[in-house]
């Protein structure tokens, strides 16, 4: 059972991060791709694909974070850390979900396996020493988040292997993510309470403080607000109703951060906060209705015309 938990089947549910990839491609591409059985299929597939790449993943983690795991309140009681865990037998567990992995990718097709080949590698990058850039501040963020758009790309090659995805939308993606992994950052930094402490779980931890945490937060979300904006008003202008919903997650999210033992800090429980739920489910029902309206008075490019008024005098 210990070499079943280091895997983290209970974090499959972050990939479903996919399907917003899967949605804009059906939705964006020219004629519009057929949504019959073998598409769905094909979907089930990549979920289960990602899904191991991701285990693959937390199973290198897990044995390389085990020397500092130990120093944090809850991670110190990780199979890793206080079992009698195996290097050889992890390293055959890593093997066969990654090569798992690979097999169910080639099922769909190059560009789908190609892109689980690079969340694979990044998994090796953020936590394989030398490079290990989970223990560089900022760059620990930026490049574990980067797996927010490798989903998006995996998602959108499910239905099209002919052309990329708008470079908006990927970095908006990229960004969000990035703005969800600070702000796991500073929730982790807020609970540990003491500084020297955190350093020796977390070596980026050393140079963060929560002033630098929570205003990297705030940098992240505009960034990433920015960005989906862009590709709101290029894909369909009334799509940008939507965006004070996504602020609102933004916002929402964040105040969970603040909170006792945060979800934040286990995104796989985030399902259990009624409020970020309720926002959730609120942005997909404004961008569904976005798409089924026509606004012609957003696409004015000077401002709505005003009736003639007259002159005014003392």
């Amino acid at each position: 059972m210990d070499y079943v938990r280091i895997a983290r089947l209970d974090h499959w549910i972050k990939n479903l991060f996919i399907l917003p990839g899967f949605a804009v491609a059906v939705l964006m591409l020219k004629p519009r791709p057929a949504l019959d059985a073998g598409l769905w299929i094909d979907l089930a597939v990549a979920l289960l694909a990602t899904s191991l790449a991701a285990s693959a993943n937390y199973v290198i983690n897990e044995w390389l974070d085990a020397r500092f795991d130990r120093f944090h309140p809850t991670k110190k009681h990780r199979p890793v850390v206080v079992s009698a865990v195996k290097f050889g037998y992890v390293m055959v567990e890593y093997a066969a979900l990654a090569v798992a992995s690979l097999i169910l990718s080639l099922l769909i097709n190059a560009y789908f396996t190609l892109t689980i080949v690079w969340l694979l590698v990044m998994g090796i990058i953020y936590n394989v020493e030398p490079m290990r850039t989970k223990d560089v501040p900022f760059l620990d963020v930026l490049s574990e988040s980067i797996n927010n758009m490798i989903r998006m790309l995996l998602g959108w090659f499910v239905v099209t292997a002919d052309r990329m995805p708008p470079s908006s939308i990927l970095l908006g993606y990229w960004m969000g993510g990035a703005f969800l992994m600070a702000a796991k950052r500073f929730s982790e930094y807020r609970m540990i309470g003491d500084p020297a402490l955190a350093g020796s779980y977390r070596k980026s931890f050393k140079y963060y403080t929560e002033a630098s945490l929570l205003v990297s937060t705030a940098c992240y979300a505009m960034c990433s607000t920015f960005f989906v904006g862009i590709f709101l008003i290029k894909h369909k202008i009334e799509l940008l109703l939507a965006v004070p919903f996504l602020i609102a997650l933004f916002c929402k999210y964040l105040e969970i951060a603040y909170k006792e033992d945060s979800a934040a800090q286990k995104p796989e429980k985030l399902y259990r906060e009624r409020g970020l739920m309720f926002w959730c489910v609120a942005f997909i029902a404004v961008l569904i209705i976005s798409l089924m309206i026509k606004l012609p008075w957003l696409e004015v490019s000077i401002g709505i015309e005003l009736p003639k008024l007259p002159p005014l005098s003392l």
